[in-house]
């Protein structure tokens, strides 16, 4: 790609983007190469891959699929479905649809933010948990809601939400033979 991350190393939380193997990949290319609309079932289907979008990733989605450079990265960055940072392992999408905010979204982002010391959007250093929003998740009668990879919970308040986040640190921790 032509753009500012060009032949740059950049670092994530889990390594450098030179670590990536772009040879898992492979398939998804060769199955839609020369399908016409098929680039965001190939950014899906790659994402699912890697966790995330790496811009070694893109550029050879570019190489591969004939597609302008532009046109991968600028698709893979106006849908919010694609991600091009590495995300937690447990990734919290806190809803900020209508019914979600009237019934507290806001207090309980703040609550999420302040128990896992991270702004939405951010990763935590221990790379368990990502904190984002969704515009809405489709889950209104549990407002306000959050998902944790793909686990619909509320209705929620502040302490709730802090609970459920506090439950699956501990799981995690317990699963590693530490103590808390």
């Amino acid at each position: 790609m032509n753009c500012c991350c060009q032949n740059k190393k950049t670092e994530t939380n889990q390594g450098t983007h030179t670590d990536i193997d772009l040879r898992l990949m492979d398939e998804v290319i060769n199955h839609h190469r020369g399908e016409k609309g098929s680039l965001i079932t190939v950014l899906q289907k790659v994402q699912d891959i890697y966790g995330y979008l790496p811009m070694p990733v893109l550029k050879e989605i570019s190489l591969k699929m004939g597609l302008k450079p532009a046109q991968v990265y600028g698709t893979a960055t106006f849908y919010t479905q694609f991600r091009l940072k590495p995300v937690g392992k447990y990734l919290i999408l806190l809803c900020q649809g209508t019914a979600c905010h009237v019934n507290g979204s806001e207090r309980i982002e703040t609550a999420l933010a302040e128990e896992l010391k991270i702004k939405p959007g951010e990763t935590t250093d221990d790379g368990l948990f990502t904190l984002d929003s969704a515009a809405c998740l489709g889950c209104c009668s549990l407002a306000p809601v959050m998902m944790i990879n793909g686990q619909a919970y509320g209705p929620l308040n502040s302490e709730k939400a802090t609970r459920i986040i506090r439950d699956i640190y501990a799981a995690e921790h317990l699963k590693a033979g530490e103590k808390i």
